[in-house]
């Protein structure tokens, strides 16, 4: 199965430079890849994949705009995020922002890691995002290809939730960190009360 790459709405015109239109965010986590996590998840997926996560991320209508410099400072004023996560929606439509976000990041010591629908074949193609190869140039880790609900695996010992998408470490200094779960969840609760849930536990669905 390809991922379209097709040009998503004219909404991403309506984001200002140097900032992000994301659906949520959270400090701390461990099921979003190796050791303790922030996880971005970015507004915005053209695909509508059967079985998705975040169907509420799939509209590119802006949710929450946020300065990269304000999240880099968010960030990093949680000394218990050894990494970041992108995931959406669609992290590539957002390419520009969040390679400036990682370059941030990097500098102060963190691991960058992301989630895409496409291939890597396709990120390094004419036709990928604009500015995707600047966003590869940033990442240690990347789980590339689309969530294929028939194709889903649900084993606490995945790195992926389908057997189609591909683990790709570019940093080999995590080689050996390779030990998250896929299918595991957690729940975020904010200050304001309100909670996230993150992770997949695909098997109680089936």
């Amino acid at each position: 199965m390809e991922s379209k790459l097709t040009e998503p709405s004219a909404a991403l015109t309506e984001i200002p430079a140097g900032y992000l239109n994301i659906m949520g965010y959270v400090d701390e986590s461990e099921v979003n890849g190796p050791g303790s996590r922030a996880v971005v998840w970015v507004q915005g997926c053209p695909r509508e994949c059967s079985g998705c996560f975040n169907p509420e991320s799939w509209s590119f209508g802006i949710n929450q705009l946020i300065s990269v410099d304000t999240l880099a400072q968010n960030i990093l004023s949680k000394p218990n995020n050894t990494g970041v996560t992108f995931s959406g929606g669609e992290p590539f439509w957002q390419a520009t922002a969040l390679a400036s976000l990682a370059r941030k990041l990097k500098a102060a010591g963190l691991n960058i890691m992301s989630f895409t629908g496409f291939t890597l074949k396709q990120l390094q193609s004419a036709s990928a995002p604009p500015d995707s190869a600047a966003l590869l140039a940033e990442l240690d880790i990347l789980i590339d290809g689309p969530f294929v609900d028939s194709l889903a695996i649900n084993s606490p010992t995945s790195l992926v939730s389908s057997s189609n998408q591909g683990v790709n470490v570019f940093n080999p200094d995590l080689a050996d960190q390779m030990t998250w779960a896929s299918d595991q969840i957690e729940i975020h609760i904010l200050k304001d009360g309100s909670r996230i849930v993150t992770g997949y536990q695909g098997g109680l669905s089936k």
